[in-house]
C-alpha cells in the first residue's frame, strides 16, 4: 500500500515528534492513502510558514497491506465518522486521551469540517447533529503511527515538491 505525508520537507525517516498541538488521534506520524489530501496538507503547511524558500513536499511510503491484518500491533480503526470517532477525536484534541495504540486509522477532521466541529465543541450542535453534518462531506482517511516499532514498517519510496 502507498501512503503519503504532506510537509514542508522530505521525510525519509519518519519520527514521532513531541506534540506541538493536539491532533485527532494524538501524538504520532500522520499519513493518508489519498495523494491529493497530502498535497493539500503540504500546501497548508507552506502557507503557514509564509517563507519564499519553503517548499510544499509530499513524501511517499510503502507499507505491507498484511501489517493491518496481523496481530503484531495494536490497531484502532474507525470505519466512519460516527459517535465513537467523534468522542475519540475530541478527547485527543483536548489532551484527555492517552491511548496505547500502535496505529490509528479513520476519517480526518480536516479544515473544511472545522466550523461543524467548533459548533459541536461549543455545545451548539448535538452529537447526532454533528455526525449528520459530517455525512455530507467527503472525508479523507488518515493513518497515524504512534510507536517507534511500527514506524520501522514504513519504507520511504520517493518524494516530490508541489509548485
Amino acid at each position: 500500500m502507498k501512503l503519503f505525508h504532506g510537509s514542508i520537507f522530505v521525510v525519509e525517516k519518519p519520527k514521532i515528534l513531541p506534540e506541538q498541538r493536539l491532533l485527532d488521534f494524538g501524538k504520532g506520524f500522520y499519513t493518508t492513502t489519498n495523494q491529493n489530501q497530502a498535497e493539500r496538507r503540504a500546501t497548508i503547511k507552506k502557507k503557514r510558514i509564509n517563507n519564499a524558500n519553503t517548499k510544499a513536499t509530499v513524501s511517499i511510503y510503502d507499507i505491507s497491506n498484511e501489517l493491518f491484518a496481523q496481530q503484531k500491533y495494536k490497531i484502532k480503526e474507525f470505519a466512519k465518522a460516527d459517535s465513537d470517532w467523534l468522542d475519540f477525536v475530541f478527547a485527543n484534541r483536548k489532551g484527555v486521551v492517552i491511548h496505547d495504540f500502535d496505529i490509528t486509522m479513520g476519517p480526518v477532521a480536516n479544515d473544511t469540517l472545522y466550523a461543524t466541529l467548533t459548533l459541536y465543541e461549543a455545545g451548539i450542535l448535538t452529537k447526532d447533529e454533528t455526525i449528520n453534518r459530517l455525512k455530507v462531506h467527503k472525508l479523507f482517511d488518515q493513518i497515524a503511527f504512534h510507536t517507534k516499532n511500527v514506524l520501522k514498517e514504513i519504507s520511504f519510496f520517493d518524494s516530490y515538491e508541489i509548485e
